[in-house]
Parts: C-alpha cells; structure tokens; sequence
C-alpha cells in the first residue's frame, strides 16, 4: 500500500537518511517545525512503517570481514516448502547479510560476508551446500565497490 508523503515526510526522509543521528531539535530547525511536531510525524513515520529501523554503517573491512560475494541460488524444487524451509536456514547463517527471492534463472541472491577466501569456503562447505533443497549456487566475489547508497531517491 502506497502511503502518500507530503514536502515535509519528504524533506525528513532526506534528512534522517542522510544522518539518522540528527536530534529532534536539529530536524525541527531543518525542515521549519517545531520540536514536538517534528516528533509526531517521525513518530507517526516510525508507525506506518516508512522508517523501518535505524543502523550504524559498519566498515567491513575494518572489523575484519574482507571478502564480500553475491550468490545465486537455485532450489530443485520452486514450491511454497522450498522456499520457507530455505529461506528458515539461511535466516540462522550470519554471514548472509542480504536475501532476496528474485526472478530469472536463478530463485534467489545472497549477499555473503567472511573474513577471507578460506573462511568463505568452509562458510559454502559446512553451512551452505547442506540446506534441503538447494539445486545449485553461483559465486561471484565482489572486488571492489563503487556504490554502495541506502539512501532511498524519494518521488
């Protein structure tokens, strides 16, 4: 369902994505409301489930994660048991950070963290290969990132 946003759900979009940590007085100056309406409507946001969450953006490499891949999954069997008892063993493997079911030729992509190739390959052995129902993967090891934005282009 399609919520309707007007200038100022806009304008506080932008601004909490682009700094999340901003305090209420800051927002409220920005986009021209006081503090306690300005409160209300990120409340009422938070509510509608437009502001999902709020996260710390972690660099990766940093804390010891240098090995960053993009997977394809194919499930033998694209029914409605595959795909929950797949999505349930994925769900408990930290390392997979990100999955989506998609189309095309394959069922779904994972994004996958491991502190290096080793790791990533025990990570495929012991944990990936074993989930019921999983026909074949396909890594590709990300090199290097260009882009990586969580800010969402508003209408």
């Amino acid at each position: 369902m399609k919520i309707k946003l007007d200038s100022i759900d806009k304008k506080i979009l932008a601004l909490l994505q682009a700094n999340s940590n901003i305090t209420n007085a800051q927002l409220a100056q920005e986009i021209g409301l006081s503090p306690a309406p300005t409160l209300e409507r990120v409340k009422k946001l938070e509510t509608q489930g437009i502001i999902k969450s709020y996260h710390a953006v972690v660099d990766m490499a940093s804390i010891g994660l240098g090995v960053c891949t993009f997977v394809t999954v194919s499930l033998k069997g694209h029914n409605k048991e595959n795909i929950e008892k797949f999505t349930k063993a994925i769900s408990k493997i930290p390392e997979v950070v990100e999955c989506h079911h998609v189309t095309g030729q394959a069922d779904f992509i994972l994004k996958v963290v491991a502190s290096d190739i080793p790791a990533y390959q025990n990570l495929m052995l012991e944990k990936m290969t074993n989930i019921e129902g999983v026909d074949n993967m396909h890594s590709t090891v990300i090199l290097s990132t260009f882009k990586d934005s969580r800010v969402i282009p508003l209408p």
